[in-house]
């Protein structure tokens, strides 16, 4: 079939991409090689699948934690049965391969017709779960081809999709190889339907039940405590260089002056936190700060896994993204605490991003005069900040409940047993 012809190509192209950046030094292609060597002795070895398995697979950190709340319902509902939990990507695996949720944490072997055989013989999956997306052709198949149950989660469609192209047979195909398709929103679903798929209905999205719960967390930073010093603190959370741009533009003529800033990058490694200091030059990073250096009035947090706790510091939050083409980061982590959230100008492929700006609880910027606008507006404290934190709050609380729906489902169908 031509089409898995070009398919399995382009996956031998992307592994060798990957082992030529490894050659040249690029740590996270050396982690992506090397957390799949040896998966098969290192599964056997654990005693995968000795035992009944429900499999959880995220692409990524941010994909984890919108499927977390799943995983963490059926681990509660059903515990007979271990938890294996996969990643494609290095920042998802190195960040959680110690998580507690999950029995076995691995990556996810690339998705060959030979691994994806080898790994449904090792996991004898009872029920897979895919969160968001990634449609790995070979192990969709397999799965579809032993029964197995397999949902996705939290999925989202957009029109441009390969999907609902002339071309993308091949991935329709595997749509309806799915059991069901839990959706967002009602226009994912519209477009599910108008291309004969029927297996599909709308859960909503199992990260505002994750963030939610982060209310309850009350995890402290007394670091953060004593940097902030009782004062307004801005923190801008999963930044690019153009935002922090952006961000230092307004800094330099901002009117405020009892504030201080945490930036939280998305990328850490050593020459974006250096790019971040030279536009910064007073600022000092997180771990000097904790080695005992003297706090200046800007943070560059310079580790991975802190932001969601951050942004309950917060006075005001800025999320980053919105000036790339790929667009925002996560802006209901900070909208769960009541934070007024800014953001660039490229967020209409989100609908949660879309509908909190239109509730108000949102705030675009395109340059940094409109940051230094809304920043001056949101410093004062008045009523312009209490609705526009209101807001946010507001929208999160109203969209709970996706999680309850996905585990609704798997009861009726009985696909996991409490015996």
């Amino acid at each position: 079939m031509l089409a898995t012809g070009i398919y399995n190509a382009g996956l031998q192209l992307y592994k060798a991409g990957v082992k030529l950046a490894a050659l040249t030094g690029k740590a996270k292609a050396e982690r992506w090689l090397k957390g799949r060597q040896d998966w098969q002795l290192r599964m056997q070895q654990a005693g995968v699948g000795t035992l009944p398995v429900v499999w959880v697979h995220a692409a990524s950190l941010g994909e984890f934690e919108q499927g977390r709340p799943v995983l963490e319902a059926i681990r509660a509902k059903y515990p007979a049965y271990k938890i294996l939990l996969t990643f494609f990507s290095p920042s998802g695996y190195e960040v959680r391969k110690d998580y507690k949720g999950a029995d076995y944490v691995y990556y996810l072997p690339l998705d060959t017709k030979r691994n994806a055989r080898d790994f449904m013989d090792i996991v004898k999956p009872a029920l897979a779960i895919f969160i968001k997306y990634e449609f790995w052709y070979h192990y969709l198949t397999a799965l579809h081809t032993r029964n197995v149950p397999t949902l996705l989660v939290s999925g989202i469609f957009r029109k441009d999709q390969i999907f609902f192209k002339g071309y993308g047979g091949m991935f329709r195909g595997l749509l309806r190889q799915l059991t069901h398709i839990f959706v967002q929103n009602e226009v994912s679903l519209e477009l599910l339907q108008n291309i004969g798929l029927q297996n599909a209905s709308v859960s909503g999205d199992t990260r505002f039940d994750r963030v939610s719960a982060l209310l309850s967390e009350k995890a402290l930073l007394p670091e953060i405590e004593k940097f902030a010093a009782g004062q307004k603190l801005i923190v801008a959370g999963s930044t690019w260089p153009e935002d922090e741009k952006v961000l230092s533009e307004w800094w330099k003529e901002k009117e405020e002056k009892d504030i201080k800033l945490v930036i939280a990058p998305h990328e850490i490694h050593e020459s974006h936190i250096q790019a971040i200091t030279t536009i910064f030059p007073d600022a000092i990073k997180y771990s000097a700060l904790k080695q005992g250096a003297l706090p200046t009035d800007v943070l560059i947090i310079d580790n991975i896994g802190m932001l969601t706790a951050l942004y309950r510091y917060a006075t005001i939050a800025y999320v980053g993204g919105g000036f790339g083409k790929d667009g925002i980061h996560n802006i209901l982590e900070p909208a769960v605490y009541s934070k007024p959230v800014i953001i660039g100008p490229e967020f209409k492929k989100y609908f949660e991003a879309v509908e909190l700006v239109a509730l108000g609880g949102a705030l675009v910027v395109h340059n940094y005069r409109n940051l230094h606008t809304y920043m001056e507006m949101m410093l004062r404290g008045d009523n312009d900040y209490a609705e526009t934190a209101a807001a946010a709050g507001s929208y999160v609380a109203a969209n709970t409940g996706a999680t309850s729906k996905v585990l609704n489902y798997i009861q009726e169908k009985r696909f996991l047993s409490n015996e």
